[in-house]
């Protein structure tokens, strides 16, 4: 686990290798759990949603569309497993997920828990906050903090990297 830049060889031939001006070309985007040559599991430790995970595509690319089909199989599989293992681990209401890109054009997929009681819910996570649930919000991040360590070590296993 390193957050020391991506190496331009663990990316495919195919691709753009880097973008001077891409802050997930120049950086990993968080604590590395897993890190193929076609993508990247990070915990990017957001303030307000702790357990979420992001799947970052090693090519600089925009969209799923500008992957090989192949490509696209092997990066939507490895959200599906995220999302598989955070359902298991994690126990949320729901599970977001996100493909964006509007503020950094890289590939890359947000895999959110959300519960009832969260500060957006039911809106996206990049929603108007509700007012009244400070109670709620500190027992579900007391929920994902006790149990993050088991989160990166499942994520990690599911990846066949134990």
């Amino acid at each position: 686990m390193s957050d020391m830049p991506i190496p331009a060889a663990a990316v495919p031939s195919s691709a753009v290798l880097t973008d001077p001006a891409c802050p997930l070309c120049q950086t990993p985007g968080g604590r590395v759990l897993v890190q193929t040559a076609e993508f990247r599991v990070v915990w990017p430790d957001e303030p307000g949603h702790p357990g979420l995970l992001r799947v970052i595509g090693q090519a600089h690319v925009a969209e799923m569309t500008d992957l090989r089909p192949d490509e696209r199989l092997r990066m939507i599989d490895a959200v599906w497993t995220v999302e598989a293992v955070m359902r298991r681990v994690l126990g949320p209401d729901k599970i977001n997920l996100a493909s964006l890109g509007n503020w950094v054009p890289h590939l890359h997929w947000h895999v959110v828990p959300r519960w009832k009681g969260d500060l957006q819910f039911p809106g996206s996570i990049w929603s108007v906050q509700q007012a009244g649930r400070e109670a709620s919000v500190a027992a579900i991040h007391n929920l994902i903090r006790g149990r993050l360590e088991q989160l990166f070590d499942e994520v990690v296993r599911a990846f066949g990297r134990a």
